[in-house]
């Protein structure tokens, strides 16, 4: 398989770490949608990242597509989405959520550097949006005591977040602050640490 798209996108690299995790080889092509947009375009009409190549010749196009069908190629009990209710619906939430988050952190920080003139109504939106989730999450991860965010296996729950909460911190270090979100805070740290994170990892370049 071939995974497009810089580490630097927490789409990119929740599929990235969920390959290694799973110990499915993959070659990473780190291109840009702004430096590489013809090459992207070519494999992906959308024109953005992750896009995986998959052995047989196609494509996906999502970051959910891409996690539901790695877990279609590893046994059920080591897949990272519960298979079963309602454990699984649990767990797509809190993904969704963090997805959700670093969906309106890409967006606020597009509108906030790349547009001459700035839209208040829909920065704020964001803002909002963004906050929104924090707090929910942070709800859910206080009210969960246990080393992962359901149960004692990383799962991709946790990645979502993790990586959420890492681009967050980058691209608007004024947003989502230690203190208000203790909770997160904690679990982002703790998953930073781990091998594979650290190793699929980049730091934020914003488009030129």
């Amino acid at each position: 398989m071939i995974l497009i798209g810089q580490y630097d996108s927490p789409f990119v690299r929740r599929v990235a770490i969920a390959l290694r995790l799973y110990r499915l080889p993959f070659e990473h092509r780190p291109w840009s949608v702004f430096g590489d947009a013809d090459k992207v375009r070519a494999l992906n009409p959308l024109m953005r990242v992750p896009t995986l190549v998959l052995d047989d010749g196609d494509v996906l196009v999502d970051s959910p597509s891409m996690i539901d069908f790695l877990d279609s190629l590893v046994p059920a009990e080591r897949a990272m989405f519960p298979r079963h209710e309602p454990e699984r619906r649990r767990a797509l939430k809190v993904a969704a959520l963090a997805m959700g988050l670093a969906d309106k952190a890409v967006s606020l920080f597009y509108e906030m550097k790349l547009h001459r003139e700035v839209s208040d109504v829909w920065a704020g939106r964001c803002r909002t949006q963004i906050g929104a989730v924090l707090t929910a999450l942070e709800a859910d991860r206080a009210a969960r005591p246990g080393a992962h965010w359901f149960g004692e296996e990383i799962g991709h729950a946790d990645i979502a977040v993790a990586v959420a909460l890492r681009f967050l911190g980058e691209a608007h270090p004024q947003l989502g602050s230690s203190s208000d979100y203790p909770a997160l805070s904690r679990h982002s740290a703790r998953l930073e640490a781990l091998p594979v994170f650290q190793e699929i990892a980049q730091p934020f370049i914003p488009p030129a």
